[in-house]
Parts: C-alpha cells; sequence; structure tokens
C-alpha cells in the first residue's frame, strides 16, 4: 500500500498534472465569464435586434397545438420539440471558441517575441556592410603581399 501511495504522490505532483488542474479551475471560472457574456450582454442585444424574440422560447409544439411559451406548453404536458436551446448552446460555443482563440492567439503572440528576443539576444551580431566591406579589403591586401 504505501509503494501505491508513493507512485499516486509522484503523479500527483508531476508538473503537467498540476498545470492542467489549475487549467480546469481557470477554465471552470473562465466558463463563468462568458456564460455572463452571452446571457448578459451579448443575447439582450440580439434579442433588441431581432425584436425581442428569445432563441430559448423557440419550439414546435408536436401535439399540434398553440402554446405562448415553451415554459406554458411544457406545463401542459404537450411534447415539444425545443429547438431554441440548442441554438442558445451553438451561440454559447461559438463564443466560448472564440474567447479561446483570441486568448491563445495573444498568448501565442507574446511567447513568439519573447522567443525572438531571446534569440536575438542569443546569436551573435552579423557584421555591418561597412564591417564586411572592410573585411574584404583586408583580405585582399593580405593576398597581394
Amino acid at each position: 500500500m504505501s509503494k501505491f501511495l508513493s507512485e499516486f504522490k509522484e503523479f500527483a505532483m508531476r508538473g503537467n498534472v498540476m498545470d492542467m488542474a489549475i487549467g480546469v479551475i481557470i477554465g471552470g471560472a473562465f466558463g463563468k465569464i462568458v456564460t455572463s457574456l452571452v446571457e448578459d450582454v451579448i443575447m439582450p442585444l440580439i434579442s433588441v435586434a431581432t425584436g425581442g424574440m428569445s432563441f430559448v422560447d423557440l419550439f414546435i409544439p408536436l401535439d399540434g397545438g398553440k402554446y405562448k411559451t415553451l415554459a406554458v406548453a411544457k406545463e401542459a404536458g404537450a411534447a415539444v420539440f425545443a429547438y431554441g436551446q440548442f441554438l442558445q448552446n451553438i451561440l454559447d460555443f461559438l463564443i466560448i471558441a472564440l474567447c479561446i482563440f483570441l486568448m491563445i492567439k495573444g498568448i501565442n503572440k507574446i511567447t513568439r517575441k519573447k522567443k525572438e528576443k531571446e534569440a536575438a539576444e542569443e546569436a551573435p551580431a552579423e557584421p555591418t556592410a561597412e564591417e564586411k566591406l572592410l573585411t574584404e579589403i583586408r583580405d585582399l591586401l593580405a593576398k597581394k603581399q
């Protein structure tokens, strides 16, 4: 049992596992921010643009009845094809994917600049055009002697 615990401790304390745990925690918090962005900012704007229509209330009653809202239809026990929530979830996904894309793009840009700066510091400076010309002249003079 002791060997099992030591192996588990070694696994759990590995850098990749800890990074993943931190990513999951930050991802959960990020998900709340994006959900709020969608529900509290973007959807009200879309609702205004579409004349107050709510995606969540888009449905087709399968029993042929007429219901004002999805909640009323469900309360009446009607079978409904509630495609509005599906559209809402697709929109949520697209916004989350866009946010993650922009975040990763920004991180990659910062990382790339840092790597380029480190490479420039490590690489010896290339001689200027004047230095190259002077080197050629020196070499030609050395050959003549």
